[in-house]
């Protein structure tokens, strides 16, 4: 475990579990004698951060997993499309919001064309540290982005809020979907159910507020949007909450533990495969 704070609270336990560590940075990674035997690296640092060390990890021949908004590498949902980047040396973990809200959208474009998608994610100010507080930007263009690459909207668009109630507030995460035509809201609302188990695999604490919402819009009561004229069709609102398993940070923290638990999903997929490969015991 690597981090830049020598009195920081996670190195002393991770040292206190006997796990090697360093306070260098990306430089003390690269010089330690146990760097030799990492397949894998989780860099859960900023985006800019994540450049650097991108720069500096490249050549080294590890898979690098990106839990910040850079997206240097293809975006990648365990739930939606991991097993199509599994060669991949640098996978960009999306970001929680849309870790949390791509697999709806992807569930609600499985019965019809989703011509549009717009998240809001609210979470907790006290789960919100510096290296969120800088990527508020980052976050909106790299979720807006994987909901078209991969949730399949034609277009996307990603709001963040970051709430200071006391108590803190759990990760809430609202999906809006404008769907053309005639929709099937029976096969929508079944496909986000059986996607919200396949998520919950993985995150424990994923779960549906409520149940799926559909309100209908027709030639008389065209839903009008400025940047593209009226629409007719269905717009689908899904509300989602998230809640962290709280092994060591507090419940409300869903923001960050959804995206631990989405990258320590992914690299066991990409362990799994490479003990296939080698023929190495797991």
């Amino acid at each position: 475990m690597v981090g830049i704070d020598p009195e920081s609270d996670g190195l002393a336990r991770a040292r206190r579990l006997g796990v090697a560590t360093s306070s260098g940075g990306i430089d003390g990674l690269l010089t330690m004698p146990e760097f030799d035997g990492v397949r894998i690296v989780f860099d859960a640092t900023s985006a800019n951060a994540h450049r650097v060390n991108w720069n500096m990890l490249q050549n080294t021949g590890v898979r690098v997993l990106d839990l910040t908004p850079a997206a240097l590498g293809p975006y990648c949902v365990p739930a939606v499309n991991l097993d199509e980047h599994v060669d991949e040396y640098n996978l960009n973990m999306v970001t929680c919001g849309g870790q949390a809200t791509v697999p709806i959208v992807s569930a609600v474009g499985q019965a019809g064309t989703v011509s549009y998608a717009e998240i809001v994610s609210a979470i907790s100010a006290r789960s919100a540290g510096p290296g969120t507080r800088a990527n508020i930007d980052e976050f909106t263009e790299t979720t807006s982005a994987a909901l078209e690459v991969v949730g399949g909207a034609r277009r996307g668009k990603a709001v963040m809020v970051v709430n200071p109630a006391d108590p803190p507030i759990l990760m809430r995460n609202t999906v809006y979907c404008l769907v053309d035509g005639d929709a099937d809201h029976a096969a929508i609302e079944e496909a986000v159910e059986d996607m919200i188990a396949k998520v919950g695999t993985y995150v424990p604490g994923y779960r549906l507020k409520q149940r799926v919402q559909f309100e209908t819009f027709g030639s008389h009561n065209a839903l009008y949007i400025p940047e593209t004229g009226s629409f007719t069709g269905t717009r689908v609102t899904v509300m989602l909450e998230v809640a962290g398993a709280a092994h060591y940070l507090p419940a409300y923290a869903g923001n960050l533990d959804i995206m631990t638990s989405a990258a320590k999903s992914t690299a066991e997929r990409i362990a799994a495969i490479d003990n296939e490969i080698s023929g190495d015991t797991p």
